[in-house]
């Protein structure tokens, strides 16, 4: 089931992606602040609980579904809510549009427009960035975003699957990093404050959520990449930062397309450049089909068993 449905909903997301704004993601966003609002009051213990409500609400909502779906109309049913969810959970072109329409204005010779489209995207101040750092900057925003939302979906949703929860494992760990987002952001009038206590919560409970996918990642890029290379930056980077589960992904990027990263360079790679751009696109694709592959012949292997 896990290979049909992923299929099945990579295929759907490509022929009609979701809206930015959508029902599924504004009740998960209501439901969160709901919970902030309601359950932060500062302390750890509060913490704990508002992490926990947050998390598992959907989670549970989504697990229940499935497990009724089976009971009520059997695995076929289930199969299909299964696609809906990863539908709503995982995709490229939640954030490809913002990748295409950077590398397009780069590809142009426009920096101005790309320096505008970067800005939009991730709420920085572009204006006085070089090409390079534009192009850095796009790489690893683009890298980070097809890890949470595609290869840290497939993580998650593959271990609770082959556990009998469905696709509860998806549901989990993109809440998990709303959870993480909502936490960092800056304070703003129309949403609920959140306490030092939830917001560390939050980021520590993240990064436990994301360290085992994060490292299926870099191991991912490594094998389709320059294996040797992306390797021994994951290394080197890891020594420094052992709890950096970004820096993970983007040192072993670095090392598997020969690429400097990071503000002050991971690794000893070359300059960024728009051509740099094509390679990433072609990394993260090959790194699709393989795990599809992988998946493949994981439900061959069950059928023959």
């Amino acid at each position: 089931m896990s290979f049909i449905s992923i299929l099945l909903a990579l295929l759907l997301e490509q022929a009609k992606p979701l809206p930015q704004v959508n029902p599924v993601h504004n009740a998960v966003r209501n439901w969160v602040r709901w919970v902030i609002k309601n359950f932060d009051a500062g302390a750890s213990k509060h913490a704990w609980l508002a992490w926990i409500l947050a998390a598992a609400g959907p989670t549970l909502i989504v697990l229940a579904v499935h497990w009724a779906l089976v009971w009520q109309w059997g695995w076929a049913a289930a199969a299909v809510w299964n696609v809906l969810v990863l539908y709503a959970t995982l995709g490229f072109r939640q954030f490809s549009h913002h990748f295409t329409q950077i590398r397009d204005a780069l590809l142009a010779g426009d920096e101005e427009a790309a320096r505008a489209a970067l800005a939009q995207w991730k709420r920085i101040d572009a204006s006085e960035l070089p090409r390079s750092e534009i192009v850095r900057h796009v790489i690893e925003h683009s890298v980070l975003s097809a890890h949470r939302h595609v290869f840290g979906v497939f993580v998650w949703y593959s271990m609770l699957a082959a556990l009998g929860l469905g696709p509860a494992g998806a549901v989990f760990y993109r809440v998990s990093e709303y959870l993480a987002l909502f936490a960092k952001r800056a304070p703003r009038p129309e949403l609920p404050p959140v306490s030092d206590a939830v917001r560390a919560q939050a980021l520590r409970c993240w990064e436990l959520v994301d360290w085992l996918p994060a490292r299926v990642t870099a191991l991912s890029f490594a094998f389709v990449g320059s294996f040797e290379d992306a390797v021994d930056s994951w290394r080197r980077h890891s020594a420094a930062h052992p709890l950096d589960n970004d820096g993970v992904v983007l040192a072993a990027t670095a090392g598997a397309v020969n690429v400097r990263l990071g503000e002050e360079g991971i690794t000893e790679g070359l300059t960024p450049e728009p051509a740099h751009l094509r390679a990433v696109v072609g990394l993260v694709w090959r790194t699709v089909v393989m795990w599809m592959v992988f998946l493949a012949l994981l439900s061959l292997a069950r059928l023959i068993g």
